[in-house]
């Protein structure tokens, strides 16, 4: 195939294009680096199926030729990152959805959407099924990225049915692994960064909200899937494991230095107390579910930070 992706040097992104490629598939990568990272893109530019075109999807999308896929994944993705840049994410969640969705139409293209689970807000539902229509602040902190993404979830659907586009929405719980930014803001970089330079890791509230994590790769894989079923209403993608952020915090201080301590810090603006994904829909529709491990992944992702920064220690041992 070939695959246009925007995004492509974020955090998931990357993993994609690293899937594709390995699959044969050509792959036209597009960022503009305002979450994205320019070593990621360097992982693949000597590869003879990778293309990359810097540009701002909300802008417009200046690639040529046709495209049997079109995933759009570019929008920055953490509260920080938003919050820092709300603009410009509303604009890629609404332009630059159109855009993608443009070039799909005329590609006769299937697209896929890169939505998340913070379309469902703080959610009164627990776990958080697909039909579930969500509990959002929408003049909130984190409005920009919430109702960006619901509109571009409203956006794709009105293009498949008004246009017949061949549509996809993926709804991306907490995910983690190598490539992650040190700065993006999110709980498994927060954790994994203050326990390596030897800090107490800050707990928000009395750390009593609750987060599922999935590793990077069990999300690629269902998103492979999902593009080779013929679905277009969303698709929740994350592990069903829930933790509450205090035992998190204590499963990586575990990991990597035990004699830590826990901070804790007041609570954020419209921070969801419970965050837990019902994945019956791909399940039955993709014979999908996670497969790593929490530790497991958490080792990987905690050896890749060390690989960007070799300075950090070895995990700390603890006489019993």
């Amino acid at each position: 195939m070939r695959i246009l992706l925007t995004g492509s040097a974020g955090f998931v992104g990357s993993h994609l294009v690293e899937r594709f490629l390995g699959e044969g598939h050509e792959v036209v990568g597009v960022d503009n680096y305002l979450s994205g990272q320019r070593r990621n893109t360097a992982l693949f530019l000597g590869h003879p199926h990778f293309r990359f075109v810097e540009a701002d999807v909300s802008a417009g999308l200046p690639v040529e030729g046709t495209f049997d896929a079109v995933l759009h994944f570019a929008s920055p993705a953490s509260p920080p990152h938003y919050q820092q840049h709300p603009v410009e994410t509303l604009l890629v969640g609404a332009q630059g959805t159109q855009h993608a969705l443009d070039v799909a139409r005329r590609s006769g293209a299937t697209f896929m959407l890169a939505s998340t689970s913070e379309v469902y807000g703080d959610p009164l539902v627990h776990p958080q099924p697909e039909d579930y229509w969500g509990h959002v602040n929408p003049a909130g902190l984190r409005s920009c990225y919430d109702e960006a993404k619901r509109y571009a979830e409203a956006l794709t659907m009105a293009y498949h049915r008004h246009h017949g586009v061949d549509t996809r929405i993926i709804r991306i719980f907490n995910t983690y692994g190598p490539r992650m930014r040190a700065d993006d803001g999110r709980v498994v970089t927060n954790f994994v960064n203050q326990a390596l330079r030897g800090e107490p890791l800050t707990v928000y509230g009395e750390g009593l909200q609750t987060r599922s994590f999935q590793y990077v790769d069990d999300l690629v894989e269902g998103i492979v899937r999902l593009l080779e079923v013929s679905y277009h209403g969303p698709v929740n993608l994350g592990n069903p494991d829930e933790y509450t952020i205090l035992d998190f915090a204590e499963v990586i201080r575990d990991l990597i230095d035990p004699r830590l301590e826990i901070a804790y810090e007041p609570m954020p603006a419209d921070d969801p107390r419970q965050r837990r994904p019902d994945i019956t829909r791909a399940r039955a529709l993709l014979g999908w579910e996670p497969q790593v491990p929490l530790r497991e992944g958490l080792e990987r992702t905690v050896a890749s930070f060390r690989e960007v920064e070799p300075g950090w220690p070895e995990r700390v041992q603890v006489d019993a």
